[in-house]
């Protein structure tokens, strides 16, 4: 006997499709190994579909005003929150999260940014009025920028979806939007939600593999390309977007330090550090997952560490005694296992270092200790339950070995030093500085890095602006 598998379709112009010329991609359930599903392998006739959708429904959308797009983006809140049960089946389907970490810590949090962004459609300020010029008066208009071409990762599909959706509509774009290929099922009925609320062709999702996001970044229409993902990713959409000037945002990788100094409470760091180091089995651009120990604290800080790493317990979606799911793909685990296979001599495993289970992509949570700060999994990001130690003698060393990598989305500091705390804050090269904290993300505060991390805000009223475009208008008084 053989059970079904699920369809899921394209959402083009107010309706559900297949694939113009029929191809599919499997969908794979990580907590399992196995296809559930089936998805979309969109081809260039349904990006050019989506894309004349999108553009023939900007004008009349671009032209709603600000308080009407409040309500419908409250309205998308409100329905958010009534199929709350169903969204977090797809996303753990999709992921393998833990169901309750999904009902407690990711459904309140997308809700609340849809919310903010509801909010931050009537506030949209400029200079004032004024006569710069005798005899003249200039105003300055914000405006949408037009269609948006929106690549969403696998680690938080819907989390990332709300971040991009949210300031696009909004500001008055219409968007045209592709989930990553291992986890489009809580994107499509993300888009079930919207069209049932939003004019057709306003929000249009395109299921795909990366010729499909290609092939989107590509298109004439789209005004601006907005991707998170990796490095390489953000590279060619940046390269491939640069042909016709397309605005892009990228929010790429991240390789984030964590400066834990000497005075600090080990045992309280120690909890919170292994928690935002495993959350989501580590794949977070922010996770807490490169430590740098002061030299006096450093033996029994790993110690430490290791101990919470060996009671951390990853597992089941329905378990409620896990912290986190699988690694989201075969690919994925992969590249974990391998960064732990080439090891250096110089370097050991405190505690994991191994595949769980021998179905799905479970991995142990891992502490590695003895690194240089040359070392491939302390330049690289593992993405993954992986958090590496290494030590530092005083404020300057902490500060190089911090800054010497080349991503730079977050870090954070631990110390009792309010002084030092706010001289690291200065120093550290980072879009976000925590101290004694990380991880936590508000709405109302942007999130963005440097250097390889990418550009461009996403949450707060800098992300909201990113989506908008700046008009002079100046008219003679005469």
């Amino acid at each position: 006997m053989t059970t079904e598998l699920r369809r899921l379709r394209n959402y083009i112009n107010g309706e559900f499709k297949d694939a113009a010329d029929g191809r599919t991609i499997d969908v794979v359930n990580p907590a399992t190994g196995e296809v559930y599903a089936t998805s979309p392998l969109s081809g260039q006739a349904d990006v050019d579909a989506a894309m004349e959708a999108a553009a023939a429904a900007f004008p009349a959308w671009r032209d709603t005003t600000p308080a009407e797009r409040q309500k419908v983006l409250l309205k998308i809140a409100d329905a958010f929150e009534e199929r709350a049960e169903e969204l977090i089946a797809a996303e753990c389907e999709n992921t393998g999260k833990p169901t309750e970490l999904m009902r407690t810590e990711e459904i309140p949090p997308a809700v609340d940014q849809i919310r903010f962004f509801a909010g931050a459609a009537r506030l949209l300020e400029g200079r004032s009025a004024g006569e710069y010029m005798e005899g003249l008066t200039s105003i300055v208009r914000r405006e949408p920028v037009g269609v948006c071409a929106q690549v969403a990762p696998w680690n938080y599909p819907l989390m990332m979806a709300v971040w991009k959706f949210a300031p696009a509509l909004a500001a008055g774009n219409t968007v045209v939007l592709k989930p990553s290929d291992t986890t489009p099922a809580s994107t499509v009925l993300i888009a079930e939600i919207i069209g049932a609320i939003v004019p057709k062709g306003v929000f249009n999702v395109l299921c795909g593999d990366r010729t499909t996001g290609s092939a989107m970044v590509e298109h004439p229409v789209p005004a601006m390309a907005s991707i998170t993902g990796s490095v390489r990713a953000g590279i060619q959409v940046a390269a491939s977007a640069a042909k016709d000037v397309k605005r892009v945002h990228l929010e790429l990788g991240g390789k984030a330090p964590v400066v834990v100094f000497e005075d600090t409470d080990i045992a309280k760091a120690v909890e919170d550090i292994s928690t935002a180091g495993f959350f989501n089995a580590g794949q977070d651009c922010t996770a807490a997952t490169r430590v740098l120990v002061h030299q006096d604290i450093h033996d029994e800080f790993v110690a430490q560490l290791a101990k919470a790493a060996s009671e951390t317990k990853t597992g089941a979606s329905d378990d409620a005694d896990v912290l986190y799911g699988p690694l989201n793909n075969e690919n994925q685990l992969k590249q974990v296992t391998g960064f732990i296979d080439r090891l250096p001599a110089h370097a050991k495993v405190e505690a994991g270092g191994h595949r769980v289970g021998d179905k799905g992509y479970f991995y142990a949570p891992t502490v590695v200790s003895g690194l240089k700060q040359d070392d491939e999994i302390v330049q690289n990001e593992v993405f993954g339950p992986v958090i590496t130690v290494q030590s530092f003698t005083d404020e300057a060393q902490a500060l190089q070995y911090a800054n010497g990598v080349e991503y730079a989305l977050a870090s954070s500091v631990w110390t009792k030093d309010h002084a030092r705390a706010m001289r690291m804050s200065k120093a550290l090269d980072f879009g976000c500085v925590w101290i004694n904290t990380h991880i936590p993300l508000v709405a109302e505060m942007p999130h963005g890095g440097f250097k390889k991390s990418g550009y461009g805000k996403d949450l707060s009223a800098y992300g909201f602006e990113d989506y908008t475009r700046v008009k002079h208008v100046m008219t003679s008084l005469g």
